[in-house]
């Protein structure tokens, strides 16, 4: 059975390809911060008990976050399962469009209700300057939006973004990764959503907070349509440990934030860092990124890079031949604290002087 490389961050089966123990892998292929919030002291009842299974706690405080009305706040078992839904209302509206390369994740959602969908080719070649121009989109219906973009790193203005709310029947904006964007927030389409039925924006906390085992996110749109989305979905999509820990971890939007700034100088110090390393290794180049992963190229495959590095250093990148119009001559990176962001580039190092990529 071949390896799934839809998605990063897998590390049995990566430890079970390599015959080691997933503790001595350094995982640069998921693109998480580098450290998880405390949660000691989670009451028995969220394991015992069923889950509330109007999230009503939770989506309270997601909403006390943002300045919205809960009714607008829909928590999910990570994006992926919002995702989901989205789709599903996609399905019904006509032709989805999607930027390529993108997060393979909306095509897996779309294929689930046999929706029509396309690709847009995404120039390979950005600035560094952020926030940028959306790319004139073509036509369609639907418009399914990543900022900061999965995987360039590329990050969108809200000023670019916002017209095309006139001319599409439903956008929708993934912003999984837009908290740990220095000034992200200012691009965020949050503030628009109480003004346009057809927005709907999903959010993902496994990325801010380092939590990718507990599978939490969620959904700002309309009542109406999330009253629809509840009547879809499971029971209990999300369970009583992901909401206690939801719960207390944005309980205090001062705390939030706090942690949200901290986040943020780690992304723009270790960004420019790692670009500034990198540039200086021969035979692949550093693309601009505005968060906490970016893209390396060469002209000759990288297949044979990423191999070494796992079967040599235990250290994982994630394969971009999962994401639509790129190839096996890119590899994503994930940031990661000093001491492991060292090694990395050590282990990249080391094997690019063995001989030139070929």
């Amino acid at each position: 059975m071949g390896v799934d490389m839809r998605h990063g961050g897998n590390l049995e089966a990566a430890a079970a390809r390599l015959n080691c123990k997933p503790s001595q892998l350094l995982d640069a292929s998921a693109s998480l911060a580098p450290w998880s919030p405390r949660c000691s002291g989670i009451s028995p009842a969220a394991i015992r008990d069923y889950p509330d299974r109007g999230q009503t706690s939770l989506s309270h405080a997601i909403a006390g976050l943002h300045g919205l009305d809960p009714d607008d706040v829909l928590p999910g078992n990570g994006a992926a399962e919002l995702f989901t839904w989205a789709a599903r209302d996609a399905s019904v509206s006509g032709e989805s469009v999607m930027l390529s390369p993108g997060f393979a994740d909306y095509g897996r959602a779309l294929n689930c209700w046999s929706a029509l969908s396309r690709q847009q080719q995404l120039p390979l070649v950005w600035s560094e300057a952020f926030p940028q121009l959306f790319p004139e989109p073509g036509p369609g219906v639907v418009l399914w939006i990543c900022n900061p973009h999965n995987p360039t790193g590329q990050l969108w203005s809200r000023a670019s973004l916002q017209p095309l709310l006139e001319r599409y029947a439903l956008v929708i904006c993934d912003e999984a990764f837009l908290p740990l964007v220095p000034n992200g927030e200012q691009q965020s389409l949050l503030p628009l959503v109480a003004e346009h039925s057809n927005l709907v924006v999903i959010r993902s906390l496994t990325k801010l907070y380092g939590i990718a085992g507990l599978r939490l996110g969620y959904a700002v749109a309309q009542p109406q349509r999330l009253q629809r989305w509840t009547q879809w979905r499971d029971p209990w999509p999300v369970n009583g440990i992901a909401l206690a820990i939801g719960e207390r971890l944005l309980a205090s939007p001062r705390r939030y934030h706090r942690w949200c700034a901290r986040v943020q100088r780690w992304v723009a110090t270790e960004g420019a860092w790692m670009q500034q390393q990198l540039a200086q290794l021969p035979g692949i180049t550093p693309m601009p990124s505005s968060v906490n992963y970016l893209l390396i190229r060469a002209h000759s495959s990288l297949v044979p890079l990423r191999e070494a590095l796992e079967q040599r250093h235990r250290i994982l990148l994630r394969d971009c031949r999962s994401f639509e119009g790129l190839g096996e001559t890119w590899l994503r990176i994930g940031l990661h604290a000093r001491r492991n962001n060292r090694r990395i580039l050590r282990a990249l190092r080391e094997e690019l002087k063995r001989g030139p990529l070929t």
